[in-house]
Order: C-alpha cells, then structure tokens, then sequence
C-alpha cells in the first residue's frame, strides 16, 4: 500500500467526521430545544399552627391512647433498625449504643459501662414512656447535642409499639399511663 492509499483512507475518515459534525450544527440552527424550566416539583411546606408546631404534629393521639392500642410483636419487629446499634437482651453487651433491657425508669445516661454525651448526661432524671417517644421521634430534636445519629420515626403508632416492645424487656415493667 502506497502513501497515496493511505492519504485516501484519512480523507475519507476526515471527511466522515466533517459531514457528521456539519450535520448536528445544521440540526441545531434548524431545531431550537426548548428549555427544561423547573426541574421537579415545588414540595409544600409545613403548615405552621397558631402554637407554632407542624399542623402534623398537633394530629397525633395521645401517648397513653395510642400505648393501649399498642402491639408488642409488631414493636419487635420495628425495633429490629434499632438493633444494629443496641442489645435488647438481660445484661447484653452496649454496641454503639446502650443494653435497651429495662430502659424505662432507667436514669437519663446512667447505663453502666456506656459513655454517654454530655448532651444526654445533662438531661437529667429517668426515662419515661413519654420521653422515649419523644427521643424515638428526633433524638436531636429532643437532646441537643446527643450523639446518636438516628433520624428518628415519625410514625406515632409504630413509634408506640416500639415503647409496648421496650415494656416487656423488664424483670419489673413499668406500667403505661393511663388514657
């Protein structure tokens, strides 16, 4: 194969690109895109209530209503995301996070053996139901400054079998207050 070949082959190549180039800016001078405009969907926002809390948060039950509807088993069950950083056993070990055994009526960041934040020790007193479902809701919302790094559950009735769960992890469990 001589030079004269190869210049032929090159040319051709060249003038391939050259066509298929021409073409897309001759597209675009004929064909104008439209512009994508907002991408999605605007979110609404939350609707603010006289008191200043979410209007969602106003609808929710009462604890002790939605306790006495309360299932243990489903509770279990949703408790299974907590397990990856707590025990639920009698003198199981702390992971990330403190031995949930007998909980309630346990004093705020007195599990022995577990470093709790500062956050938490400066709380004060012990836990109640009413507590924990305020913790399970937004630990950071309720404990400024904890550590633990859990969104929360925003469900009111899984957030209660939870708390019905914790119950029956006590030698002694503390009652549910009344409705």
């Amino acid at each position: 194969m001589d030079s004269f070949e190869l210049n032929k082959i090159a040319g051709a190549v060249l003038g391939a690109l050259l066509l298929a180039m021409g073409t897309g800016f001759l597209a675009e001078l004929i064909y104008k895109p439209k512009p994508a405009g907002d991408r999605g969907y605007p979110l609404p926002a939350a609707q603010e209530t006289a008191g200043g809390a979410p209007a969602e948060a106003q609808k929710e039950e009462p604890l002790p209503v939605r306790l006495a509807s309360a299932d243990a088993t489903k509770g279990q069950s949703a408790a299974k995301k907590c397990a990856a950083c707590h025990s639920f056993d009698k003198g199981g070990p702390n992971k990330v996070g403190p031995n949930l055994y007998e909980v309630v009526g346990r004093a705020k960041g007195g599990h022995e053996g577990f470093n709790y934040s500062a956050a938490l020790k400066a709380k004060g007193g012990e836990w109640t139901y009413d507590d924990l479902d305020h913790f399970i809701r937004a630990p950071k919302g309720y404990i400024s400054g904890t550590i633990m790094a859990f969104a929360g559950i925003s469900s009111g009735a899984e957030r209660a079998d939870i708390l019905a769960y914790l119950k029956t992890l006590s030698d002694k469990p503390v009652e549910f207050p009344k409705p």
